[in-house]
């Protein structure tokens, strides 16, 4: 089970006063003394063509075609037209048709590939050889590096999240700062009193406007950062801090030291409108499904529980409503991440004593796939357009690694944190991760490439009734 990890395991500065968040830092601070170069592809030579292969040579057929006697040769030619066509069947049946003593090396298997589809769209216009995808470069060292002191160095807390309106919101200590990627402008949002702080938990709602606060002091804050305006509290849900939030359309979800995951209908006054239980230690992970049918939830207690909505909605009192309930974690499950290409596949990350990546099938419950990755997993990233998946470490590289999926090789491992990487938050174009860690840097990672330009779609005309997002009062 993943030991509690606070401000004991931060580094101390005594200049952290005197430090501007979210500035860049200088590459003096953070040299790098090892080069990083675009791999070279090594060619592969194969043999010339007219060098014999001894190897590839048939002894026997060769001794056989050069003690032939002429008699039999004369034989052959004076044979009948029936003898013949048997001579022949023979021969392309026990000898493969061959006319030739000597066998010659073969060209290497992507050579002879290339061979063919050249030949056969000579032969035919209208196939055309298959156009070989080049394979994407990716950057080892971060693009940016921003400082972030006050940054709380805690394995259960979710401090970094990237809004649909391409604005970043890291919290630090008590304060919420927002980082607008756009024009790489900084804005303080808010400092909340020593009472309520620090802030445990940022998310921000499927519109990019609004942001929700989770607090130590177990109540939630919605904040309209257009305006900078603080809308309302959540309050009465939790006993203890909110380390873990994940939004629904109009539904809050927040999960709790107190064990308790709770939905709130953020549009009216009584907010609270289910209660899951199932946990028995604080809920640090917590991810709607793209669909939004399905929640996974993780726990310091080593499990991990697959919610349905539907069964939410029928509100059984004193019945456990979970789906589906995995116990193969050997540690804290806070790393969740739902697959965007198949609806009903998550990934799911475990602390430092599982060290694994679990694939899931939510609909049937079944455990696809288990790979040790050999250190903390603190969160998991899909790639959005490509077949790939993104997960952050700690002790003892301190690493981001892109795997490739299904087969779980590594592509890329990109290195410079310095301390756990706790938090990764993807761009709403899906190209950059911007990555937070006990080092109190935020660094950003051109790690899952540029998406392909989409076609232009046929204007259409919007019917009479457009639908509107549903403002929080």
């Amino acid at each position: 089970m993943e030991s509690m990890m606070g401000s004991s395991e931060r580094s101390a500065s005594s200049s952290t006063a005197c430090r501007r968040p979210l500035l860049e830092v200088s590459a003096s601070r953070f040299s790098h003394h090892q080069t990083f170069s675009r791999p070279s592809s090594s060619r592969q030579c194969g043999g010339d063509r007219f060098i014999p292969c001894r190897s590839a040579m048939d002894l026997d057929f060769a001794h056989a075609m050069l003690t032939e006697t002429r008699k039999e040769k004369e034989n052959a030619a004076a044979a009948s037209p029936s003898r013949e066509a048997y001579r022949k069947h023979l021969a392309e049946t026990l000898l493969q048709n061959r006319t030739r003593i000597l066998a010659f090396k073969a060209k290497p298997p992507e050579v002879m590939d290339t061979f063919h589809e050249v030949r056969a769209d000579h032969n035919s216009s209208s196939r055309q050889t298959k156009s070989v995808k080049q394979r994407r470069y990716i950057p080892q060292s971060a693009e940016r590096t921003l400082d972030a002191p006050d940054l709380v160095d805690d394995y259960y807390l979710n401090l970094l999240d990237w809004g649909s309106s391409n604005v970043l919101a890291i919290a630090l200590g008590n304060t919420v700062y927002l980082w607008d990627a756009s024009d790489g402008c900084t804005s303080e949002l808010t400092t909340v009193d020593n009472d309520s702080g620090p802030v445990t938990s940022v998310s921000w709602a499927p519109d990019g406007r609004h942001l929700a606060l989770g607090l130590n002091s177990s109540n939630v804050q919605l904040w309209d950062t257009s305006s900078n305006k603080l809308l309302r509290t959540l309050r009465g849900a939790h006993q203890s801090r909110i380390g873990s939030l994940s939004w629904n359309n109009h539904l809050l979800t927040t999960g709790g030291m107190d064990h308790m995951i709770v939905n709130n209908d953020v549009r009216v006054r009584s907010h609270i409108v289910h209660t899951y239980r199932g946990h028995q230690q604080e809920v640090c992970g917590l991810k709607w499904s793209g669909s939004g049918q399905q929640l996974a939830s993780g726990g310091n207690d080593n499990l991990l529980h697959i919610w349905d909505l539907s069964m939410a909605s029928r509100n059984i009192p004193g019945q456990n409503q979970w789906l589906h309930r995995f116990e193969d974690h050997m540690a804290a499950v806070k790393a969740l991440a739902w697959c965007p290409f198949q609806s009903n596949l998550l990934a799911s990350g475990g602390g430092g004593n599982d060290r694994c990546i679990k694939f899931w099938n939510t609909h049937t419950g079944a455990c696809l796939n288990s790979v040790d990755t050999g250190s903390q997993v603190c969160s998991l990233l899909w790639n959005k357009n490509e077949r790939e998946l993104l997960s952050s470490h700690g002790f003892t590289q301190n690493q981001l690694t892109l795997w490739k999926y299904p087969s779980m090789v590594k592509m890329a491992e990109l290195t410079g944190h310095t301390s756990r990487v706790l938090f990764m938050a993807q761009s709403p174009d899906g190209c950059t991760v911007a990555s937070a860690a006990g080092d109190e840097t935020l660094r950003f990672w051109n790690v899952f490439g540029t998406p392909e330009e989409p076609k232009p779609a046929k204007a259409t005309n919007p019917g009479p009734f457009a639908r509107s997002y549903n403002h929080i009062r």
